[in-house]
């Protein structure tokens, strides 16, 4: 399948990108959606795509479940968001280059029978057969059948030759903007907020680790980073020269490992405060969350299916599409 533009998605210049950037966007298994928060913040969370590019149209996909439908309202609100293609690992290309795709997504509020129909021939490819008989076709049901295509119009590819975004990147489509101001302080403070030596514990463990901020256009930028250590004041962290801009932010950070067929999924997914002067990269937690998944595929997609249902059933309780439908009206 090849995602196409949403009628209600406005006219956009076609970027066009590199072949190595089209390679990463094909073959990732695993890559890093980010989105901006209400408070000028950046969320970061591991994503399946399936290989969702339209080259010819200029846009990405990525699809999600209505019953995981909390970063959904953050992108209605901002629709600004980033695809960090920055792993090539289980997937099916070996560039080695670290890409990011920029654009505005359209959020559809109903699954389409005939999008979801493509789509399975991209998820087995990518993830593995779907079990199938009484019992499997029930317990991932609302896992499935609640499923939408996010469609990015991408405003700009930005390319760096180097898997840890070292090197001159190549950009494609809107120039890159200036370097961000620095953002007022939150008014609960900088200081971490959650226990930093458990947090550096638990992502130290993980191969992949990202950091997300808003940039000066206000589209998220995610480069990688890794954690050295710790301090009082939070997170140590390394990161290739000039890739995080001076100064002090909100910014989210993100890290995950996946086997093949991402089984045995895991991640933490943080928000908090980045400060960079000079070499000295400092991240204070302020919240994180994440999950472990046993490396076993049945069990794995028995949660995925349980946790739907759960999601679901919360959804209908709360009115949450409706909710949904009245941010999108305003758009």
């Amino acid at each position: 399948m090849t995602t196409q533009p949403s009628p209600s998605v406005p006219p956009h210049p076609i970027v066009t990108w590199s072949n190595s950037a089209q390679d990463a966007m094909e073959g990732d298994l695993v890559t890093a959606l980010a989105y901006g928060t209400p408070a000028g913040g950046c969320v970061v969370i591991p994503v399946s795509p399936t290989g969702l590019v339209d080259r010819d149209a200029g846009t990405v996909g990525v699809t999600t479940s209505l019953a995981f439908n909390g970063k959904l309202f953050n992108i209605l609100r901002d629709p600004r968001v980033t695809m960090a293609y920055h792993t090539r690992q289980h997937g099916f290309s070996s560039v080695p280059d670290f890409v990011l795709a920029q654009g505005r997504a359209d959020v559809p509020l109903k699954p389409s029978p005939e999008v979801l129909a493509t789509l399975a021939p991209r998820v087995e490819r990518f993830l593995g057969e779907v079990p199938t008989g009484t019992f499997w076709d029930w317990i991932l049901k609302d896992y499935f059948n609640n499923r939408v295509v996010i469609d990015i119009a991408v405003h700009r590819v930005v390319s760096w030759p180097e898997p840890h975004g070292a090197g001159q990147p190549d950009v494609a489509g809107a120039d890159l903007p200036g370097v961000p101001e620095s953002q007022a302080a939150p008014a609960k403070g900088t200081e971490p907020r959650v226990d930093t030596r458990k947090v550096a514990g638990q992502v130290g463990k993980l191969e992949h680790q990202l950091v997300g901020y808003r940039g000066a256009d206000g589209f998220p930028v995610v480069v990688p980073v890794r954690v050295t250590g710790r301090s009082e004041h939070g997170l140590l962290l390394s990161c290739p020269a000039g890739l995080l801009p001076p100064g002090a932010r909100r910014a989210g950070l993100t890290a995950h490992s996946f086997g093949p067929q991402a089984i045995g999924l895991a991640n933490r997914v943080c928000t908090g405060w980045l400060e960079v002067d000079g070499d000295q990269v400092v991240y204070a937690p302020h919240t994180t969350s994440g999950f472990a998944a046993p490396p076993i595929k049945s069990v794995q997609t028995f949660f995925n299916g349980v946790f739907a249902k759960q999601g679901w059933r919360k959804a209908q309780r709360e009115g949450t599409l409706a909710k949904l439908a009245e941010l999108k009206a305003r758009q």
